[in-house]
């Protein structure tokens, strides 16, 4: 993903991984996983625009990021 858009800035997810008791983070530790979160949230949105589109609805809503993740 290095010449893709970030979407998830690092600082959030290390204080997310140090509050769930990391007391030091790798620097590729945050990377990985901020690079599988966007990979996962593109492929849940592709998932639920798809359950919207079903529907004949342009707009995307919870209920279809629910439906996606059960999918």
């Amino acid at each position: 993903m290095a010449d893709e858009e970030k979407y998830i800035s690092k600082a959030p997810i290390r204080r997310l991984m140090k509050n769930q008791g990391a007391n030091l983070v790798a620097e590729e530790a945050v990377i990985t996983l901020v690079e599988f979160l966007e990979k996962f949230a593109d492929s849940l949105t592709k998932k639920a625009m798809k359950i919207a589109e079903e529907d004949k609805r342009k707009k995307l809503t919870a209920d279809d990021i629910n439906a996606a993740l059960k999918a």
